[in-house]
């Protein structure tokens, strides 16, 4: 919304009643934005994640759910908003793991299946809405995000492992996706088969079954959500596990006090890689010391929750209290842990890192050159100011002396 205004030849205050009509005009445009976002006639950038357990409602332009079934993987994506005037029609829905005859009451899918082997599986999809709604449901690999929540590959994003090992439907009409049509306030239970390859690396497997709206093609929309719902499988191939952390990118940096009197701290950034076949949660525990071992500290840093096989977690952690006093040292050590109701019957070893850094005394330094600066100022002005009291004692003496002569 373009707000212009004029201006007379003459600049004149503008009176009580002029600021009153201007403030006036800024709340209809804020309410005007308000409503274009409302309506769906204006698109913006919008993305919402679900708390586990959670379904999900969706229109054109929000995402919103909250019920006691389905476990959501990602909401998120391109918001949305066509230009129409028509209210949203929401669409509400859930996911959860069953049998042939509806939902079993699972969390999420847990299966072992041997190389070479196959189990079959259901999926529930319910329709909450008071109306039809049409929904694709396909599966994906897993992933961990930045903050530590479990999700799916990108919509279209093609997967390489668990998730490309699933094939939903029975029959003629199995694949990878399936797109179905759900009356309202009514569900639609869909078999899918978990096909391993015979040379599949023994381990975790990570994978997720999600359903989200079926888009239209041409359908006119400027934006559109990608809203997903699903539920997660927990996918191990049977087999040796050897379970492995590592520490790469370990960099640390010391970070002065602006208090040249204080002592300052020593930031450790790093990244836990998962070399292993089975998903493991990190402890970091980080130390660090000075000269001949003085002023030794030891500092926990926060767990990764989940780190699956082949991906990595970036973490950092900060040791305060450490005097510039030269390169100080220390070790960063990461202890796996087993997630959930893993079992892991191999023996977790700890990895450990060694890391160092200057500790130099820069403020410090900085301040006694300024301390330095100052006094030898003080002095050269104490110098020029007896200078120039001796030099005028000087001149009033030789001018009594030309006195008197």
């Amino acid at each position: 919304m373009n707000v212009t205004s004029r201006r007379t030849a003459r600049p004149r205050r503008a009176t009580a009643h002029q600021a009153a009509r201007q403030r006036l005009t800024r709340t209809a445009g804020v309410a005007a934005l308000v409503g274009a976002l409302l309506t769906g006639a204006l698109a913006v950038p919008a993305a919402a994640l679900l708390a586990p357990g959670a379904h999900a409602a969706a229109g054109p332009v929000s995402a919103t759910g909250a019920a006691p079934s389905g476990t959501v993987l990602a909401v998120a994506g391109r918001a949305a908003a066509t230009a129409s005037d028509e209210p949203a029609t929401r669409t509400t829905w859930a996911v959860e793991p069953a049998t042939a005859e509806g939902p079993d009451g699972r969390v999420s899918y847990r299966l072992t299946v041997d190389p070479g082997g196959q189990a079959v599986e259901h999926v529930t999809v319910t329709n909450f809405s008071d109306h039809p709604a049409t929904f694709d449901v396909y599966a994906s690999d897993g992933v961990v995000t930045a903050d530590g929540q479990f999700d799916l590959l990108a919509a279209g994003t093609t997967p390489t492992d668990g998730g490309s090992w699933i094939t939903l439907g029975e029959g003629e009409t199995a694949g990878p996706t399936q797109r179905v049509e759900i009356a309202a306030e009514s569900s639609a239970t869909i078999p899918f088969t978990v096909v391993v390859p015979a040379d599949a690396t023994p381990g975790d497997h990570p994978a997720g079954v999600v359903a989200a709206p079926a888009r239209a093609e041409g359908d006119g929309s400027t934006v559109t959500f990608d809203t997903r719902v699903g539920a997660r499988l927990h996918l191990r191939v049977a087999g040796d596990l050897a379970p492995a952390l590592a520490l790469t990118d370990v960099r640390a940096t010391y970070e002065p006090s602006w208090n040249p009197f204080a002592p300052g701290s020593v930031r450790v950034e790093y990244t836990v890689a998962n070399e292993g076949n089975v998903r493991l949660g990190a402890d970091t525990q980080a130390g660090v010391a000075g000269l001949f071992g003085w002023n030794a500290r030891e500092v926990v840093a926060p767990a990764q929750r989940e780190v699956l096989p082949g991906q990595e977690a970036g973490g950092s952690v900060v040791l305060d209290g450490v005097w510039p006093l030269g390169k100080v040292s220390g070790d960063l050590t990461t202890t796996p842990l087993v997630v959930g109701d893993d079992v892991v019957d191999v023996a977790l070893s700890p990895t450990m890192t060694s890391y160092g850094a200057w500790a130099l005394p820069w403020v410090q330094l900085g301040s006694l050159l300024v301390l330095v600066g100052l006094v030898l100022g003080v002095l050269r002005a104490r110098r020029r100011r007896e200078a120039r009291t001796q030099a005028r004692i000087e001149a009033a003496v030789a001018a009594r002396a030309a006195q008197r002569t």
